[in-house]
């Protein structure tokens, strides 16, 4: 059975950091792209930023600069370093991982909360 466990979220104030963490676990063969997604109440789940296994990112026009997405493929890990929070980055993060011949995998969420 495969899983996705995050970690990392928490409170923080405006203009602080969090790192979050994504751990692969089970069968899998390959992983194609990772990424993690928010969704803040009332509001649909977005991209913030995901990771091809080669190495190619794409972020949100709203996290550029500020955050950074990053993958272990040996371990199925994946990491969103966030910079200079800001009160509209309060979401719940969800991350995802593409299998080639699979419906994506998501994560239970993480909690994450900027106090201005």
């Amino acid at each position: 059975q495969v899983q996705l466990v995050e970690s990392g979220g928490g409170l923080v104030q405006a203009g602080g950091s969090l790192r979050l963490s994504c751990a692969v676990s089970g069968s899998i063969f390959r992983i194609n792209v990772m990424g993690w997604y928010r969704q803040a109440p009332g509001k649909q789940r977005d991209l913030v930023a995901s990771i091809s296994s080669g190495g190619s990112t794409n972020y949100a026009d709203a996290v550029k600069g500020r955050f950074t997405i990053s993958r272990d493929n040996a371990k199925n890990t994946v990491d969103l370093q966030m910079n200079s929070l800001k009160s509209e980055d309060t979401a719940v993060y969800y991350c995802r991982a593409e299998v080639v011949g699979r419906a994506p995998y998501w994560g239970q969420g993480t909690q994450v909360t900027v106090s201005s």
